[in-house]
């Protein structure tokens, strides 16, 4: 059952709006391919033909367009009172146009941030889109970060206005909103507020702020962005230091959203959505924002504590067409999905047992088990609509992928980066490798820079999915772009025959042998675990990668890449036992090396990790090291 939003104003409550989508405005003239400075424009990476030479548009452009288009269609889905309730496509851009006069209103300055700091929601998207078409630069912060963390975040973007959504990450703003100097307001927009002080609004509030900013005064700053400038800033994780900004102009979103949609052959007015991953990251920001936007899709927000066991729910609820799950999600359906395989009648056994050794060639009860457990275990799942499964952000393993293919629901990999506007490369459903991350995003390319004999060199990136740089780091931007232009991953890959690109390790983490060879440590460590807080230094524990048993314990085995590391240093230890009694030698120097060069990058003694030890057995929920 659907109404209106009761959040925002209504549709009497906001001006008419232009329905007519104007010519795309000019590009601002740049020579350079990138920048560090938040209002420098940059060269575009048009092609001359084909994909890649699409007119470039602004997020205003490509907005109004789907207004235009579907403006009575659902854009988004929240539930209010258990409940869902929608906000049609041409209700989100009144919002949207309310929010941006608002900022305004509070003295947002061209180029500078907005920082979005909550759960996904309505007002998260409204927020950050309001910002836009206001000149300024949305900035999502994570919802677990510490005080500092989003100090330097809002301090970094020189935020003007900061969105919180709640008194939880009210509380982190008030203890450093004296080291902001470029803070003018905060706007909460959850719950009510604890206490009153000044600059501080609820979000019905801060909705209603605007209401004097003329459309004509809007409408002259939107005419003012241009889509080769910067318009969004996705911070890092900072595991090497500080968060970069990473800028991501009008063009980054636009031009990716549509090329992103057009390969994965997205339906205009059809697709549907569940965002529950960070909005901060870009994965989830493109998926559920940018994308829906250019297609017009649905986006059901769900609840907060979506991993902890609601997803489940909205999924059934929502029915999405396509779904974005990092490994963790995934492997918790298969856990519970196993479990409850375990309960089933031994006809469903026999046929699931069946399923799982499933040859390229359809067996003869293919059809028999499709109906009676494939449609009901995608039903189960919410994802009988789901024409997609996608899988990203981190490594999947091999028994995941193989499960949920022997359910006919195979898991599609993506890979890119924020600083490639999110996807680089994309597996379909009838164009996938196991293993692999697919095929290059239409319109882009892809280079193996300094290949070895088997083929594994850098990842490098070209494309209108570049980033512009990050912000005031210019030479962190140098080393990430080389002077013809290409994104530097950090990331060994190879392609098979057929294209498709295997991500093989880590240029940072290499360790050279004797012989001269590149062996990543990564292909053996699992986990790594650092320890110094109250000790006179740092030290580490480490895991070795393992098979899992039927339960998804670790085992003593080695995994096969960590088997098959251990072949090339000559080792032939087959469990993490023997390794840790013997302190394998080869094994051991191996680590030692790369924690040498690693402690060689630090700044001073007290950060480098002078004791490392190899525990024998890998972390787990069950066992306690690792949580939910």
């Amino acid at each position: 059952m659907a109404g209106t939003w009761p959040c925002c104003p209504t549709h009497t409550e906001l001006p008419a709006m232009p329905l007519t989508p104007a010519a795309a405005p000019p590009l601002t003239p740049a020579e350079r391919l990138w920048t560090a400075t938040r209002d420098q424009a940059v060269k575009l990476r048009m092609e001359g033909s084909g994909p890649g030479s699409e007119t470039p548009l602004t997020v205003h452009q490509m907005f109004l367009e789907t207004v235009q288009n579907f403006g009575d269609h659902p854009a988004m889905a929240s539930k209010e009172d258990s409940r869902w309730v929608t906000v049609s496509w041409r209700e989100y851009y009144r919002q949207s146009r309310a929010a941006a006069k608002s900022f305004l209103k509070l003295g947002l300055e061209r180029y500078h941030g907005v920082g979005i700091l909550g759960f996904n929601s309505p007002e998260w998207f409204i927020a950050d889109v309001g910002c836009i078409l206001a000149g300024g630069l949305a900035a999502g912060i994570y919802t677990t970060n510490s005080p500092e963390a989003c100090q330097y975040v809002a301090e970094n973007c020189e935020a003007n206005v900061l969105v919180v959504e709640n008194h939880k990450q009210l509380v982190k703003i008030l203890q450093v909103k004296d080291q902001l100097p470029h803070l003018k307001a905060i706007v909460q927009y959850k719950d009510e507020l604890q206490e009153r002080l000044p600059n501080l609004y609820t979000w019905a509030e801060f909705m209603k702020l605007g209401e004097e900013v003329s459309d004509e005064t809007l409408d002259a700053v939107i005419g003012t962005l241009r889509a080769n400038e910067c318009c969004t800033l996705i911070y890092t994780s900072g595991t090497t230091g500080n968060p970069k900004g990473v800028m991501l102009s009008h063009d980054n979103l636009t031009w990716t959203a549509a090329a992103a949609g057009v390969m994965t052959e997205l339906v205009y007015g059809e697709e549907v959505v569940v965002s529950y991953l960070p909005l901060s990251h870009v994965a989830a920001q493109v998926n559920d924002l940018w994308i829906s936007v250019k297609f017009a899709g649905t986006t059901y927000f769900a609840s907060p504590d979506a991993l902890k066991g609601s997803l489940g729910a909205t999924l059934k609820e929502a029915r999405p067409t396509a779904f974005l799950g990092v490994p963790r999600v995934w492997e918790k359906m298969q856990e519970k999905m196993k479990a409850a395989g375990a309960k089933a009648s031994p006809l469903k056994m026999r046929v699931e047992s069946a399923c799982g050794s499933m040859e390229p060639a359809v067996p003869w009860g293919f059809m028999l088990a499709n109906n009676l457990v494939f449609k009901k275990v995608r039903q189960a799942l919410g994802l009988d609509r789901c024409k997609a499964c996608f899988t990203g952000a981190a490594p999947m393993t091999r028994e995941t992928l193989e499960y949920f293919m022997s359910l006919n629901l195979p898991l599609l990999e993506l890979y890119g980066m924020s600083e490639s506007s999110g996807p680089h490369t994309v597996s379909l459903p009838e164009d996938n490798a196991i293993m692999s991350c697919g095929k290059v995003l239409r319109g882009c390319r892809t280079k193996l820079d300094r290949p070895d004999e088997d083929g594994n060199g850098e990842v490098c990136f070209w494309g209108r999915h570049v980033f512009m740089g990050y912000l005031n780091m210019a030479d962190k931007t140098e080393e990430a772009l080389d002077q013809d232009g290409w994104l530097h991953s950090g990331d060994l890959g190879k392609h098979d025959s057929n294209n498709f690109l295997f991500i093989t390790g880590r240029i940072k983490e290499l360790i050279i042998t004797a012989g001269g060879e590149n062996i990543p440590p990564a292909s053996i460590v699992s986990n790594a675990m650092l320890l110094g807080d109250k000790l006179k230094f740092l030290s580490m524990f480490l895991t070795l990668k393992c098979e899992a048993d039927e339960n998804g314990e670790p085992t003593d085995d080695l995994s096969p890449e960590a088997l098959a590391y251990c072949q090339r240093l000559g080792v032939t230890a087959t469990k993490i036992s023997e390794i840790v009694a013997n302190k394998e030698p080869a094994v051991y120097a191996a680590i030692q090396e790369a924690m040498e060069r690693i402690n060689a990058r630090s700044t001073s003694n007290a950060m480098k990790v002078q004791k490392w030890l190899i525990l024998d057995r890998d972390f787990s929920i069950t066992g306690g090291e690792l949580g939910e």
